[in-house]
């Protein structure tokens, strides 16, 4: 009998809710399910009856137990999870061998990102978001959630190039705070990836609203407010395993930083030796 669900359950909530009352073949299916969310893609309805050893009829029957109609809406479920952002359980690989080539796929992922962050920088969007950071009176960064790290970082990078790089919101503090001196003239950095919460389209609607510039940085998810940003940089976050990779981000990061300092070339290596000297004074790095 099939089951209701509401369409946004995770089918591992759906599972937990029904795991008690499934017999043992049927378990099994769900332990294999709960095993392999992150790579169920690769799996049809017949490859799930050889692995667990049970009749096609009965991993239709908890297919149906679970919400779903068939196991291609399973696997649709699934990769709108990942598409969100919501970690997925990865394949477990055993063995030396299945190890470096887990590796290995690390590795090419991170290229693909790293190469599509470059082709999305071509075409005059690399100079443009520069020249944005380099000729701003203020330049505010927001970021949220996973965001946060990476905004603080960029800010950690650009003010040690120019001054008047805040970040947004301050601990403590709330958003609105941050951002009610914002004019014309100022630019808000917004870093966007998935799973935002529902306040970073407000901060979108902040900066368009008072004509501050904006440069919008996010993966796909965030592409519908890039008609309302002065520059639009998509970076992605894919993965090979259940949480998203921010390497690209951190890389776009040090691109954009290098791009400002080469714009304020003789003011910012003036101020990049004014705080070495600082530090120096101050005793507050250690001796490499």
């Amino acid at each position: 009998m099939e089951a209701s669900f509401p369409v946004s359950r995770r089918i591992d909530a759906r599972i937990d809710a029904v795991y008690g009352e499934l017999p043992p073949q049927e378990r099994r299916v769900a332990d294999f399910l709960l095993e392999h969310l992150g790579d169920l893609a690769i799996f049809s309805a017949a490859d799930i009856s050889r692995e667990t050893g049970v009749s096609k009829a009965t991993v239709s029957r908890i297919f149906r137990k679970l919400g779903f109609g068939s196991f291609g809406e399973v696997r649709e479920h699934v990769r709108e999870l990942r598409h969100r952002g919501i970690p997925t359980v990865a394949p477990v690989s055993s063995g030396d061998n299945a190890g470096a080539t887990a590796l290995q796929r690390h590795e090419a992922q991170e290229r693909e990102n790293l190469r599509r962050v470059v082709q999305a920088l071509e075409g005059g969007r690399l100079q443009q978001a520069v020249q944005l950071i380099s000729s701003a009176n203020r330049v505010t960064i927001v970021g949220l959630r996973n965001g946060f790290p990476l905004a603080l970082h960029l800010r950690q990078q650009l003010t040690q190039i120019r001054g008047d790089v805040g970040l947004a919101p301050f601990p403590g503090q709330t958003m609105g705070e941050e951002l009610a001196a914002l004019q014309e003239g100022d630019l808000v950095i917004a870093l966007g990836f998935r799973r935002r919460p529902a306040l970073f389209g407000k901060v979108v609607d902040r900066a368009a609203a008072i004509d501050a510039g904006l440069l919008l940085i996010g993966d796909s998810t965030a592409r519908h407010y890039a008609g309302k940003a002065d520059a639009w940089i998509e970076c992605p976050q894919e993965a090979d395993g259940a949480f998203d990779s921010y390497a690209a981000a951190m890389s776009l990061i040090s691109i954009l930083a290098n791009g400002v300092l080469n714009v304020r070339h003789t003011k910012g290596h003036r101020r990049i030796s004014r705080i070495s000297a600082a530090y120096e004074e101050m005793g507050e790095l250690e001796e490499l």
